[in-house]
């Protein structure tokens, strides 16, 4: 299992909030464009040093991840949710989930809860990808699987992060 993470400081100035909302709004966005953004809108009159340094605070610090991920008109996502019969758990249960965290089509993978359901957002080329995986990993952990369900999502009717969202760092300055 990959180690976790210690908690990110979450108290940012307005100024860190601000530059999350607008890579929100254009994650290609450059320094240099950040500064002038937030000159012209936000009246914050800062280098674009100041701009570098303050996301790479904030990358290093955990506040935010960054991901490639690929544009969904090329792959189409499934959602599989499975748990894991009790009978050899203790003995496959950690093969099995990095056999899923490592796997190439795995776009993020997490536990639920109510019934304790693992479940992972994987990306495949087609149907027959999707169902030489899943066949594989029955193969090599059936014995393990209670129960895997899978749905195809067949469209993607949103796709990213909201700017507005970040204005919760600075809720608690109120």
């Amino acid at each position: 299992m990959p180690e976790k993470q210690p908690r990110p400081d979450w108290n940012l100035s307005e100024r860190d909030t601000i530059i999350l909302q607008e890579l929100a709004r254009d994650p290609q966005l450059t320094s240099r464009g950040l500064r002038d953004l937030l000159a012209e809108e936000h009246d914050i009159d800062v280098s674009h040093v100041t701009v570098n340094e303050s996301i790479r605070r904030m990358r290093a610090d955990g506040v935010f991840r960054e991901a490639l991920v690929p544009n969904e008109e090329h792959l189409f996502f499934s959602l599989f949710e499975f748990q894991f019969n009790p009978k050899g758990f203790d003995e496959h249960w950690e093969d099995a989930l990095e056999h899923i965290r490592s796997s190439r089509h795995t776009f993020m993978y997490f536990l639920s809860d109510g019934d304790y359901q693992w479940k992972t957002i994987m990306m495949f080329e087609d149907r027959e990808q999707e169902s030489k995986w899943i066949h594989e990993f029955y193969k090599e952990y059936g014995e393990l699987v209670n129960n895997l369900r899978n749905s195809v999502v067949t469209n993607v009717l949103k796709f990213g992060t909201d700017p507005e969202l970040f204005e919760v760092f600075q809720e608690d300055e109120e």
